[in-house]
C-alpha cells in the first residue's frame, strides 16, 4: 500500500512551508484520551484563533500576535510558543475590544468551535418576540463549544462570559457552524443522529431538529450564501438541506465508509468531503455528481474493503478561501495540499496524530490540530489563479450549475465557465 500512485515521483512534490505551532502546556499527571485537539477556528474577522487544549480548556490568541511571533522566529523550522504569554499591547491599544489571549473552562471535553458575529439588519426569524434577553452587537464576537455531554455553551470572546447554555442534544456535539450571513443561526451536529438549529438572537431558541442520518453525525457546513447545508456521518452520509425551509435537498451516493468532514468552496459551486474510504470528492452540489477525487491510498481500496480500517482514513478537508486549493489531513501522517485542478498533491508535510485543519480568513496559513492538543501551521501555496479559476469564481457566487447551463453562450464559453467537463 502506497501514500501516492506509482507513477508519480514523490521527489516532485514540494514540502509545505511551516510557519509555527502552538503547543498544549502538559503535566505529569495527564491523561492521554482527552487531549485531543477536534477543533480549530478562525474568527471571521480575523481577530482570533482558538483551539482545545483538551481536558475542557479552550486557548484563544490574537491571530495578529500569533503571526508576528512566527515572523520573529520564521529562521526556525518551527515555532514553539509553549506557555508564551503573548502581548496584551499592540497596535489595536485604541480598539474598544481590543484581543488579548485567554482561556476558557468549557466544564466538560470540547469536540466542537465556532466563532460567529452579528449583521444588525439580520433579524430573529422568531419575528413575534419583541423582547430579547440578548442584544447582540455588530462589534460583538461569539464562540460557541459543542461539549462532550450534548451541551452548547456560548462566551463572549472578548470578556470570557457565558452568555448562553443550549441542552437539548442527548450526545457528543461533534461540530458547530455559524450561517455565514450574520443571522447567528447556529447549526450543531451530534451523536444522537441529530442536527439542531439554534436561533441566538432569539436568546438561542432552537428552531428545528433535522432528522435523517441513521447515525453519528460527524460535521456539518453552510453555503457561503447561507441557503443550503451539508451534513455528513456514520453510514456514507451525505445530505444536503434546504435553510430556508429546513428539508432535505438530496442525498449525495459515492463514499464507502463513514464521512467525516465537509467544507464548500468560497463560491458556493463546490463541495468537498472526506471519508474514512481514503478518499476526497469534490461535488457539484447543485447537480449531485462527483466532479474531481483525491486518493490517499493506492491502490484505492474497492469497495469490499474501503469500509475497514486501512491506515488511509481521512480525517478532515478544508477550502482555500482563493477556491484553488484543498487541504486534507490523514492516518498516514501527511497533510496535503491539492489544487482543484490537479489529481495529485501541489505540497505535503508530515503531520504526527492530525485530527482538524482550517484555513486562516485570509486563506494565507493553514492551522491543524492534533491527538496530543497541539496546533501547527503551514503556508499555503502561492499560486496565480487562472483567468479561469478568476471567471468561474465570479459567476458562480451568483449563479447555480442549471442556471450557467441556461447562459445563451457557445459551449466552449459554456465549459470555460463550467467546473464539470461539458
Amino acid at each position: 500500500m502506497a501514500s501516492f500512485p506509482a507513477f508519480l515521483n514523490e521527489k516532485e512534490i514540494a514540502p509545505a512551508r511551516p510557519i509555527g505551532e502552538l503547543r498544549t502546556p502538559t503535566s505529569p499527571f495527564d491523561q492521554k484520551y482527552g487531549r485531543e485537539n477536534w477543533t480549530v477556528a478562525f474568527a471571521p474577522d480575523g481577530s482570533y484563533f482558538a483551539w482545545s487544549q483538551g481536558h475542557r480548556i479552550v486557548k484563544l490568541v490574537p491571530w495578529s500576535q500569533c503571526l508576528k511571533n512566527f515572523l520573529v522566529h520564521s529562521t526556525r523550522d518551527s515555532v514553539n510558543l509553549t506557555n508564551t504569554r503573548l502581548s496584551r499591547q499592540n497596535s489595536d491599544v485604541g480598539q474598544k475590544n481590543k484581543p488579548f489571549e485567554h482561556t476558557i473552562d468549557c466544564g466538560d471535553i470540547v469536540w466542537s468551535l465556532a466563532f460567529g458575529s452579528s449583521v444588525p439588519e439580520k433579524q430573529s426569524r422568531c419575528v413575534n418576540i419583541e423582547w430579547h434577553r440578548f442584544k447582540f452587537g455588530q462589534d460583538q464576537l461569539l464562540l460557541a463549544t459543542g461539549l462532550s455531554n450534548g451541551r452548547i455553551k456560548i462566551w463572549d470572546v472578548y470578556t470570557g462570559k457565558l452568555l448562553l447554555n443550549l441542552m437539548d442534544h442527548t450526545e457528543v456535539v461533534r461540530d458547530l457552524t455559524f450561517a455565514p450571513d450574520g443571522s447567528l443561526i447556529l447549526v450543531s451536529a451530534s451523536r444522537d443522529k441529530t442536527l439542531r438549529v439554534w436561533d441566538l438572537k432569539d436568546d438561542g431558541n432552537m428552531m428545528k431538529v433535522l432528522r435523517g442520518h441513521p447515525n453519528w453525525v460527524y460535521c456539518c457546513a453552510f453555503s457561503p450564501d447561507s441557503s443550503i447545508l451539508c451534513s455528513v456521518g456514520a453510514g456514507k452520509s451525505v445530505f444536503l438541506w434546504d435553510m430556508d425551509k429546513y428539508t432535505m435537498i438530496r442525498k449525495l451516493d459515492g463514499h464507502y465508509n463513514d464521512v467525516v468532514s465537509c467544507e464548500f468552496s468560497p463560491d458556493g459551486a463546490l463541495l468537498a468531503t472526506a471519508s474514512y474510504d481514503t478518499r476526497v470528492y469534490v461535488w457539484d452540489p447543485h447537480i449531485g455528481c462527483i466532479l474531481f477525487e483525491f486518493g490517499h491510498l493506492f491502490p484505492p481500496p474497492t469497495p469490499i474493503f474501503a469500509g475497514g480500517d486501512n491506515g488511509r482514513w481521512v480525517r478532515s478537508v478544508s477550502f482555500s478561501h482563493d477556491g484553488a486549493h484543498i487541504a486534507s489531513l490523514a492516518d498516514d501522517k501527511l497533510l496535503r495540499f491539492w489544487r482543484i485542478d490537479k489529481d495529485r498533491p501541489v505540497e505535503v508535510a508530515p503531520l504526527n496524530k492530525g485530527l482538524c485543519c482550517a484555513f486562516s480568513t485570509d486563506g494565507s496559513v493553514l492551522a491543524a490540530g492534533t491527538q496530543d492538543g497541539n496546533v501547527f501551521f503551514w503556508a499555503t501555496p502561492k499560486y496565480v489563479s487562472s483567468l479561469q479559476h478568476i471567471c468561474r469564481m465570479a459567476i458562480r457566487r451568483v449563479m447555480t450549475s442549471n442556471q450557467v447551463k441556461k447562459l445563451p453562450v457557445p459551449p466552449k464559453v459554456m465549459e470555460f465557465l463550467s467546473y464539470q467537463m461539458m
